[in-house]
């Protein structure tokens, strides 16, 4: 980072300030120099700096001003003081506001090389973890959820995408499985190669192998010229093999293989070739009791269970349920052209109610139908489906609480607080309308949404 970064000196003293110039440029920088606090929030308002070394007394005036500027107008820039009248007060001020760190004159250019190398480091590792936040939350859109399994998920993508070990992700169907992939390939350093998904049951038995490691010509009928397999595409990159239960044992011996040797050979080739891919597995069955049951290879398991990432059903984290539903809203409303601004309560009740057997993907699909079978703003009950509507409160099983017990003020407050937003959204802000359309009083909106954290103290209360 060091070559290409840029640095803003400012000091009174012209002999200081065109020696650091010099000092700078030799070690591979670009420098701007400015003699004031002045001349240097000008310079600070055209151009973009990763480190400014400034003087604590700039004249009649103070660097901690400049300080505070250059935190206030780019709080991600470096900023070092210098001064020869070092004192634990004025160290402590400048900390308080952010400098980085404080130098006392006369200093040594190897200290000063050094401090500015750890602050480009720190700029350079803070940058990077804010690019791999907005990666992940950008990759794992569709794993919406606050509650703590869900937490834990997110936490884990993170950890593990900077490794090089396989990792297999467990769930039941419909929880998610290859957006977990995805996040992992895309935070990782393998990001700008293949990202291939296989779903091992989806194909026949007797295309997989050629499928999944190519063919020469010749190896069988119809194989009339060579051809790549996706393990091959994938090399350099992530090889998402999804449903890795449905595997058969002939093809476990050659995945194996892969892994261990880092090999693969052709259907119908006498040769080997070197292969670098990330395997991230993926399974809805206990892969464990498989393997005890002789039904998956033993060794294999536990060549793909090197991290295991297992992801929660919707019926373990309740409390997403209501952003979930509000995802998928805002995603299908732009999809398929509706107006469509929210549930009605009746629907959020029957929605809560259900089980969802099939997860997230089910949630998913049953959002997409409402929205898409939508006459109107809200969606009522009505557009919901018939196993939906019929498995009431009063008539069915109730869901199984977590093994570490459920959150009841989370799930209830999240769907407070979409009731609430949906309310304002559709009343246009005007929080009286609002209220009457929750069925309460003004007085109670308006402690709920304070409650919630909703109010907005700057917006009219009592217009119409």
């Amino acid at each position: 980072m060091k070559d290409a970064a840029r640095i803003l000196v400012v000091d009174d003293e012209r002999s200081l300030r065109e020696f650091l110039e010099i000092f700078f440029r030799r070690e591979g920088f670009s420098v701007t120099t400015a003699a004031s606090v002045d001349e240097a929030l000008v310079a600070v308002g055209a151009d973009d700096f990763d480190v400014v070394v400034s003087d604590v007394q700039l004249g009649g005036s103070s660097g901690l001003e400049l300080l505070r500027h250059v935190k206030d107008a780019a709080p991600d820039t470096v900023v070092i003081m210098i001064t020869a009248f070092a004192t634990a007060e004025s160290a402590i001020e400048a900390m308080k506001q952010g400098a980085y760190d404080y130098i006392t004159k006369p200093f040594k250019v190897d200290e000063l090389r050094l401090v500015i190398d750890k602050a480009l480091e720190k700029k350079g590792l803070a940058e990077e973890n804010q690019r791999l936040r907005t990666a992940l939350r950008a990759r794992t859109r569709s794993l919406v959820g606050s509650s703590a399994a869900m937490r834990r998920v997110h936490d884990m993508v993170a950890q593990v995408a900077t490794t090089k070990t396989n990792v297999l992700v467990s769930g039941e169907s419909g929880t998610g499985k290859e957006l977990v992939a995805r996040g992992i390939h895309d935070l990782s350093e393998r990001r700008e190669k293949p990202f291939i998904a296989v779903n091992c049951g989806a194909i026949p038995e007797n295309l997989l192998e050629s499928e999944l490691f190519g063919h020469v010509r010749g190896a069988f009928t119809g194989a009339v010229s060579n051809k790549p397999g996706l393990v091959e595409t994938a090399d350099g990159g992530t090889l998402f093999l999804d449903e890795i239960g449905e595997l058969p044992q002939s093809l476990q011996v050659k995945l194996l293989r892969l892994i261990q040797e880092k090999t693969l050979r052709r259907v119908g080739g006498n040769h080997d070739q070197r292969i670098d891919v990330r395997i991230v597995a993926a399974t809805h069955r206990d892969l464990r009791a498989e393997a005890e049951a002789g039904r998956f290879r033993e060794d294999l398991y536990y060549r793909l269970n090197v991290i295991q990432i297992v992801l929660p059903s919707l019926r373990e984290r309740m409390e997403d349920i209501p952003l979930l539903v509000q995802h998928f809203l805002e995603k299908y409303r732009r999809e398929l052209g509706k107006e469509v601004q929210g549930l009605s309560g009746a629907a959020m009740e029957k929605i809560l109610a259900y089980p969802f057997p099939g997860n997230v993907r089910e949630l998913e699909n049953l959002i997409e139908r409402a929205v898409a079978l939508a006459r109107g703003p809200l969606l009522d009950a009505d557009v919901l489906p018939s196993s939906v509507l019929e498995r009431s409160a009063k008539h069915r099983t109730p869901a199984p609480t977590p093994v570490e017990g459920a959150n009841l003020d989370e799930i209830l407050a999240s769907y407070e607080r979409g009731l609430l937003s949906d309310a304002l959204q559709r009343a246009g802000g005007v929080k009286k309308r609002a209220a009457k359309l929750l069925g309460i009083s003004f007085r109670s909106f308006r402690y709920r949404l304070e409650k919630l954290g909703l109010d907005d103290p700057g917006s009219g209360e009592d217009e119409e």
